[in-house]
């Protein structure tokens, strides 16, 4: 939800999204909207209606609106019939406590709210609500609530805090949507903390460990969840990381399957959960998650909002504010809605449908129409942030209606002056959407399930609407009645209904009567989402029972490639021959699937490591064979288990009449990936002596090259003969016979020796004669010796430096503080031209830890106050020039394709899209490229790692999982770190986009490269 991508993301027209070619947020001219102007648009409640557009078919009501409600974000419709709703009044820097939770009722049953009670007061930036036992529960960071009016007079006297320590940061990314579950877990949307500058004080908030207040000694989680999402059960005080994070909202379908979102991309599968990725500590995992859309990541989307001059959309645009995910499960729209999800879109001003359908362990999410939403608004202010599935099977759609919904922190200063930052906090609206012909709503206060007896609710875990099954199957899970479970028993075994079955059975796990046999029967269940929801439950048996996972062993071929996914990691938990067979026949049928792939080794490494010879005994040349051998190397060096290790390199070394050895080096990369960064075990003597053997008498160049990758890791130790073959090796970098790379293999075997010894030579090699990869490998060797050296040879010698060795010394010359001393001065005295330095690493000395060269680096990299204003001015012709999307393109490929995306088949992935910004003001994005330090954009925060073993890493954290981060650096290269490797984890709060673009791209270029990013001639 609030998001400055994401629903509460932009003003009424501000811009599009924070990816732009700097990577940053910048706004810098806010719509006449912002300032007092006649406007021809009615924007009264009784013309609302008339702004829409609405998929054919459907009717749309207005239910509730302003003065009765006012900023809605969420909302729930109790077994009363009783609708409360979260008011969030104080967004964007309102935090005195003006939150609310209202109860409207409809008492003259014309199917209008009518009257409007609050029922809680004095929250401060509510964002969730759901019913629970006697009352609701509501987000308000940095607290989750309980609120029970029991007195009976309409009034929450009862405030309960359930848990504490969530950061109170920018409102858009704080704790959200608590919701029920299917397997009776309360789950919590949640993200990171976003770094904020100009509202420190205010929002600067981090969080501390989360929380039972009442248990504060029990499960407490990190500093603010780690910023992911959670699940709770507050009865009995279990809270847990969820694997992922989502931004505002997230929903599940009818069995189960989470999906989550972010401002840009609508829909995201949750694949692999966390309790999973514990067993191995050793399997390193940087995502969790896939995109199902098919039609992209910022999805294009088609608003019909009138007014341009108050915005500044055309009539395409991007999903950039995507919030308030909700799977229909209703039951009351036509057929191909019943699998279905709509995501609110604020900025943009309309709902989009997408229709979900299997596609192996994932979905595939597809649009309804090509060129048309479910609904939209011609009304800039109508600002969908949420939306519910009722007892009636409608849709209703929460309107927080806001003319500015842009957090502060990327405005211009003018416009938080202009007093329009609250405009509309008085006005909000609630519709209902249905099938036309439809009669008015019938249920405000006058539902009886509170009343109902436990037959009744039995009843009802088989209705068609989702919101009947899931609040009879709470109720039942909180009256627990002994006398229903023989009865849930048979639902579970005969009942028709699909969805009854499966309630029934997650409504006996919650009261603790599940048994054995009804597992097993559903084991067998005609349905595939029953029975892989039955695998997952059967794991409650497998400890005290193990004869029971004969049961699960039955399921090898099953049909369903969902059911065999769950039960791969199911199987996890087993140790036994037969699991382990069955496990390998699972991976092999769906080994093109990555997921597959990590499930399997998601088991303890006792069992995941079983897989590696039976995976090396069918390996063929393909990609996934690739990536599974080496991740599974990767596991047993992350082991550092000696015995091991050396049967590994045994086999990785074993020479063949064939000459075929495709394998052998995925193999020794693996390995020598899990071995770096790991703190020595042993001395690894005999493989290294094996390995060493290898560098000089194996025949595949690959599998010497990897050899050498992991002696880089395990070292020489003590082998025998160890001053023979460094002597060796010697000869074969002098051996001018020999081809480059082999001789730069004898540079690098050296230096596993005494760099010392070998330093003259070394030198000597550092020479615009020898081969670059002779070059590159002496050079690189040198940068690890002592003292201060090396730091003159660069200088030396710069000049005749090409560009690798000059990006390899750079490199080499940031290494540690006397060398950055010295590159400092280089750059001072013009021996090295800051050109050179590159952005990244510009980043790198501008953020040193040492105050002293962080200041002098800054003093240097930096331009001098007011330039950036200076260089924009001038840069301001090219706002008036005719530029042309084919020499844009041309433009875009040499600047910027490094690091952004245009769509999905240019460029690279590390900065964001950059199709988002066609609508976007030409000036705003110019000004983007020119100045990108104002402002670091959300999600793209660069960040420091130092790992164990005192290595220091910096890049984008594109992706993180319970064990491991991806870290990503321009080029869209990604390094996985597992988190027990880190020592140190900071953020760098400078952008990740260089300044000086100006010096590569004329007036004209800049024209063609706006004219290509807006799409426009």
């Amino acid at each position: 939800m609030l998001n400055k991508n994401s629903c509460f993301s932009h003003t009424i027209g501000l811009f599009y999204q924070s990816s732009s070619i700097s990577l940053i947020i910048v706004f810098l001219q806010v719509l006449s909207a912002c300032q007092p102007k006649a406007e021809s648009q009615d924007r009264s409640l009784e013309n609302a209606l008339a702004t829409f557009v609405l998929e054919d078919d459907f009717q749309i009501e207005l239910i509730a609106g302003e003065p009765l409600v006012a900023d809605p974000v969420d909302m729930v419709i109790d077994e009363q019939g009783r609708m409360f709703v979260v008011e969030m009044h104080g967004y964007p820097l309102d935090l005195s406590g003006s939150g609310k939770v209202k109860r409207l009722s409809d008492t003259d049953g014309d199917g209008v709210m009518d009257e409007s009670v609050i029922f809680a007061d004095n929250l401060v930036v509510p964002t969730g609500i759901m019913r629970w036992k006697k009352g609701v529960i509501v987000t308000d960071p940095p607290n989750v609530y309980y609120l029970e009016d029991s007195n009976g007079d309409g009034k929450a006297d009862i405030k309960q805090t359930l848990l504490t320590g969530f950061a109170l940061s920018n409102p858009q990314h704080n704790v959200n949507s608590p919701k029920l579950a299917l397997d009776n877990w309360i789950y919590l949307g949640h993200e990171p903390a976003v770094t904020t500058t100009i509202y420190e004080d205010l929002l600067g908030d981090k969080g501390t460990d989360v929380y039972y207040p009442e248990k504060p000694e029990l499960n407490r989680l990190p500093q603010n969840a780690g910023g992911r999402s959670i699940r709770f059960k507050p009865a009995t005080y279990d809270l847990e990381l969820l694997s992922s994070r989502t931004q505002f909202g997230h929903t599940a379908d009818a069995y189960g399957h989470r999906f989550l979102v972010n401002n840009s991309n609508h829909i995201i599968q949750e694949v692999l959960s966390a309790e999973y990725l514990d067993r191995n500590q050793h399997l390193v995992i940087t995502g969790v998650t896939q995109s199902s859309s098919d039609h992209g990541s910022g999805a294009e989307v088609f608003p019909i909002t009138i007014n341009p001059q108050h915005q500044l959309l055309t009539d395409l645009g991007v999903m950039t504010s995507a919030c308030g995910l909700t799977a229909y499960l209703g039951g009351a729209f036509p057929e191909r809605y019943n699998q279905s999800t709509f995501v609110s879109e604020p900025v943009s001003n309309l709902v989009h449908v997408d229709f979900v359908k299997e596609d192996g362990t994932g979905f595939i999410a597809s649009r309804e129409h090509p060129d048309k939403e479910f609904l939209a608004s011609t009304d800039a202010w109508f600002r969908p942030v949420n939306a519910y599935v009722g007892p009636d099977g409608a849709l209703y759609i929460l309107d927080y209606y806001r003319q500015i919904i842009e957090h502060p922190e990327w405005m211009a200063e003018e416009v938080v002056q202009s007093g329009a930052l609250y405009n509309g906090t008085d006005q909000g609206r609630i519709y209902r959407i249905t099938p036309k012909g439809t009669s008015t709503i019938d249920w405000s206060d006058k539902l009886t399930m509170d009343k109902a007896s436990p037959e009744e609710l039995l009843s009802k875990l088989s209705h068609k609407n989702a919101w009947w099954r899931m609040n009879a199957q709470r109720l039942i899970v909180d009256q627990r009645p002994e006398s229903l479970i023989p009865q849930l028993k048979d639902l579970v075994i005969s009942g028709e209904s699909p969805m009854g079955r499966l309630h029934a059975l997650w409504t006996l796990q919650g009261i603790g009567a599940l048994d054995k046999e009804t597992v097993a029967s559903s084991l067998k269940d005609p349905v595939a989402g029953i029975r892989e929801n039955a695998v997952k439950l059967a794991e409650l048996f497998l400890a005290q029972s193990p004869e029971f996972a004969e049961n699960l062993l039955a399921l090898e071929n099953d049909p369903d490639p969902k059911v065999r996914f769950q039960l791969m990691q199911t199987l996890g938990y087993i140790e036994s021959e037969s699991a382990f067979q069955v496990r390998k026949a699972l991976l092999f049928k769906d080994i093109e699937d990555k997921w597959v792939q990590l499930a399997a080794l998601s088991a303890p490494f006792s069992e995941s490591s079983k897989l590696i010879n039976p995976v090396l005994d069918q390996y063929t040349a393909t990609p996934a064979y690739n990536g599974l051998v080496q991740r599974m190397a990767s596991m047993v060096g992350a082991s550092m288990d000696e015995q091991a290790i050396y049967t590994m390199v045994q086999r990785a070394t074993r020479k063949n009449t064939q000459n075929k050895y495709d394998w052998q080096p995925a193999l020794l990369r693996g390995l020598a990936q899990g071995i770096k960064s790991k703190k020595q075990a042993g001395s690894h003597g005999t493989s290294a002596g094996l390995l060493a053997t290898t560098v000089f008498e194996h025949p595949s160049i690959e599998v010497k090259g990897a050899a050498i990758q992991v002696l880089e890791g395990i070292g020489l130790g003590n082998v025998k003969g160890k001053a023979q073959v460094l002597s060796k090796a010697k000869e074969i970098a002098l051996n001018k016979t020999l081809t480059g790379e082999e001789r730069s293999m004898g540079i690098r075997f050296l230096a596993l020796g005494n760099n010392a010894d070998y330093e003259d030579m070394l030198v000597g090699l550092v020479d615009v004669v020898e081969p670059l990869p002779v070059q590159l490998a002496a050079f690189r060797t040198l940068s690890k010796s002592q003292g201060n050296s090396f730091s003159q040879l660069v200088l030396d010698r710069w000049d005749s430096f090409t560009p690798e060795l000059r990006d390899a010394a750079i490199s080499a010359m940031m290494m540690n503080g006397e060398r950055i001393a010295v590159l400092l001065g280089a750059l001072e005295d013009g021996v090295i031209q800051k050109a050179t330095i590159g952005w990244r690493r510009s980043v790198g000395l501008m953020a040193n830890k040492d105050e002293t060269l962080r200041l002098r680096a800054r003093a240097i990299l930096t331009r001098p106050e007011g330039e950036s204003e200076k260089i924009i001015a001038t840069y301001q012709p090219a706002l008036e020039l005719s530029g042309t999307i084919q020499a844009g393109a041309t433009v875009f490929q040499k600047n910027c394709a490094i690091c952004h995306q245009m769509g999905e088949d240019q460029g690279i992935a590390f900065g964001p899209d950059l199709s988002s910004l066609k609508n976007r003001r030409a000036a705003s994005i110019m000004s983007d490229i020119l100045n990108p330090n104002l402002s670091i954009a959300d999600g793209y925060d660069l960040w420091e790692v130092e790992l164990q073993n005192g290595e220091l890493h910096q890049g984008l954290i594109s992706s993180e999982t319970p064990t491991a981060i991806n870290l990503r650096n321009a080029g869209g290269i990604d390094k996985s770190i597992s988190r027990a490797n880190i020592k140190t984890l900071k953020l760098v709060e400078m952008s990740a986009m260089p300044t000086g673009l100006e010096q590569s791209i004329s007036l004209q270029e800049m024209a063609d490269l706006l004219a290509y990013i807006r799409k426009s001639e």
